[in-house]
């Protein structure tokens, strides 16, 4: 009788695992996301912090650099907003914006006019990508994905730029 009752609870047992794993795939078949969409949901959310942050940080500060030798918090988000417009301008074919791995301060003398610049190469490459759609997106997934990481790496070097003055980045404040 015990072996009989232990086999029964054993199927019972494998019965429901089996069905809560069919309806967990079900459920991930529904979430999954076309490549366009995925792609514009990776590019907006790591850009929209960045901007959050160009935004944020103080104008007096932007020429602040962690060490002598690496980039000052404004060149860092030149060299982002250069970056996307290299991609961009080689991905559409025309030229979006200045493409530059570093381009100027001078250019952008101001936190407005280097958080424009910023939002732009967001907004452009958020633009494309729709254009693109997944058909174009695929073609150059494997750059889409670096450029995103590419502006996530750099997010987290900016980070430290506020850690490193004490300040807190505003995806890490409380939520109000």
């Amino acid at each position: 009788m015990r072996k009989f009752s232990r086999s029964i609870f054993i199927l019972l047992a494998l019965s429901l695992f089996s069905g809560a794993s069919a309806v967990r795939a079900q459920d991930a078949a529904k979430k999954t996301k076309p490549p366009s969409e995925a792609v514009l949901e990776a590019w907006n959310d790591v850009g929209n912090r960045l901007i959050t942050m160009a935004q944020d940080w103080p104008e007096d500060k932007y020429t602040y650099k962690l060490t002598p030798n690496v980039r000052s918090f404004q060149e860092v988000l030149l060299h982002i907003a250069g970056s996307n417009y290299d991609f961009l301008n080689q991905t559409s074919g025309s030229k979006l914006g200045e493409a530059s791995n570093d381009p100027s301060v001078t250019n952008y003398k101001t936190k407005a006019a280097t958080v424009d610049y910023l939002k732009k190469s967001i907004t452009d490459g958020a633009a494309l990508i729709q254009k693109e759609g997944d058909a174009g997106i695929l073609k150059h997934l494997d750059y889409w994905i670096g450029y995103a990481e590419h502006m996530g790496e750099h997010y987290g070097l900016l980070v430290a730029y506020y850690r490193a003055t004490g300040q807190i980045p505003p995806e890490s404040r409380p939520k109000k």
